[in-house]
């Protein structure tokens, strides 16, 4: 994150080796969920992060296979619940709101520039850790 990538590159690009993705392609797939979905603030890039991560784990190829979508989609949820739990919110939106400098919000689609200030008028960094061990309990746990 610190080098410009996005919350979704930073979570999937962490866990880009496990999977034995390139880590250039894994932030590439990643990059258009950073700023809550192409910085429209609505679902926080760390969690989508984790939710890419869980396709690659729990996806389902054939598109006929409810039961294998229904599998993946409860993984999805019980890890929104716990990212929901350590952060407090799932929309990137509602974090930034509740923090004390309201005006981090600026409407639109172009990125800001990354500075000093920026990183520090922002939680980014402890979700974007949070999301990743979320994501490695997970595996973890995994039965």
């Amino acid at each position: 994150f610190r080098m410009g990538f996005n919350c979704t590159q930073s979570v999937a690009g962490a866990w880009a080796d496990y999977y034995g993705l390139d880590f250039n392609f894994a932030v590439r797939i990643s990059a258009s969920f950073g700023g809550g979905i192409g910085r429209m603030r609505e679902t926080c890039g760390a969690a989508c992060g984790m939710f890419l991560l869980a396709g690659l784990e729990t996806g389902c190829t054939d598109p006929s296979d409810r039961e294998g979508k229904s599998a993946n989609y409860k993984v999805v949820q019980s890890l929104a619940e716990k990212f929901k739990e350590h952060n407090g919110y799932l929309k990137c939106r509602d974090m930034l709101e509740a923090m004390k400098d309201k005006k981090v919000i600026e409407p639109g689609y172009q990125a800001e520039e990354r500075t000093d200030n920026y990183y520090r008028k922002r939680p980014c960094i402890q979700i974007i850790r949070s999301a990743a061990r979320i994501y490695g309990e997970f595996l973890m746990n995994k039965s």
